[in-house]
């Protein structure tokens, strides 16, 4: 299974995801980094996944290629992440046939309606635990 984890700016929420991916699925699963910008790549390739990529190109086109996709939910909103998030990354990614796990943490002036605010930590749990372990064990 091959999961793409997307993110910008610095890349923390990436590496918190793909640390705990690794943690839990170790190399049953191929981990490739997607990030708006080089800095947030080279974070999350330091959190152990096994590949990754910079930039609108590749994210575009490798989204199209994979199983799942995990992100914050700012990925779909173009202009999103300072600007980092192009309407073409944002189109690319909604569109694109895998299954999206999306982070409700977002620094846009964006309320998600009924959805208590959660840090990072319990939402990376909640990730895991109740979505992508089943899913994951049936594939493997």
């Amino acid at each position: 299974m091959r999961i793409c984890v997307i993110d910008g700016q610095g890349g923390g929420i990436g590496s918190a995801i793909i640390k705990k991916l690794k943690e839990v699925f170790d190399e049953s699963v191929e981990i490739i980094a997607l990030g708006t910008n080089a800095i947030a790549t080279a974070q999350m390739l330091k959190a152990r996944a096994n590949r990754g990529a910079s930039g609108e190109n590749a994210i575009v086109r490798m989204v199209s290629q994979t199983d799942l996709v995990v992100a914050p939910i700012g990925i779909v909103m173009a202009h999103a992440m300072m600007g980092e998030v192009t309407p073409r990354i944002a189109e690319a990614v909604a569109a694109c046939p895998a299954k999206k796990f999306l982070i409700p943490l977002t620094q846009e002036k964006v309320e998600i309606v009924g959805l208590p605010p959660t840090p990072l930590p319990p939402l990376v749990e909640t990730l895991i635990k109740k979505h992508l372990k089943e899913l994951i064990s049936e594939d493997v």
